[in-house]
């Protein structure tokens, strides 16, 4: 069985760098030949288990078996709303036993290092495996272009490198 992976951009602000940079990762995948799955919490409207997070769970969620997971600072931590869409799944069918990536990101110097560390336990209580390399982006805004684009190549490189890691993983 080949691996189906998906990314989780883990904001609902609209227009968000996060969701910028969780685009990245899904041109990387694609040039590697693998096309993942894409979610974003943006426009977030499920508080519960509705038949659309039912649905999104039973088409996309289910049978993915490694997540990259795209999430900004908000307080030290990670966007509530991340935090709600595990709350909300059928935890032992959409995460035990998976695999996942992360990635922070922040205009601030630390690149959310402590929302990875949340997050990192959140999904260890899930039963979910987390790769070692998790990668902070500090100063993502002066990192991208007007069109979003990423360009400082020392991100680039270290984008490149996890993800190759994580296919291997």
């Amino acid at each position: 069985m080949s691996e189906i992976y998906t990314i989780v951009s883990g904001t609902n602000r609209p227009g968000s760098n996060t969701e910028k940079v969780a685009r990245h990762y899904q041109e990387v995948l694609k040039s590697k030949q693998i096309t993942p799955h894409f979610v974003t919490l943006e426009g977030w409207k499920y508080v519960d288990r509705t038949p659309e997070y039912t649905q999104l769970e039973q088409d996309i969620l289910i049978p993915t078996s490694k997540f990259i997971f795209v999430s900004p600072e908000y307080n030290g931590s990670i966007p509530g709303v991340l935090k709600l869409m595990f709350d909300i799944s059928d935890y032992k069918k959409v995460w035990w036993g998976k695999k996942a990536l992360l990635t922070g990101v922040a205009t601030g110097r630390g690149g959310n290092l402590r929302g990875l560390e949340h997050l990192t336990s959140i999904l260890h209580y899930l039963r979910v495996v987390v790769h070692p390399n998790k990668l902070p982006i500090s100063l993502v805004d002066k990192m991208m272009h007007g069109s979003g684009d990423i360009h400082d190549t020392g991100t680039l490189r270290a984008i490149e490198m996890q993800v190759s890691e994580f296919i291997q993983f």
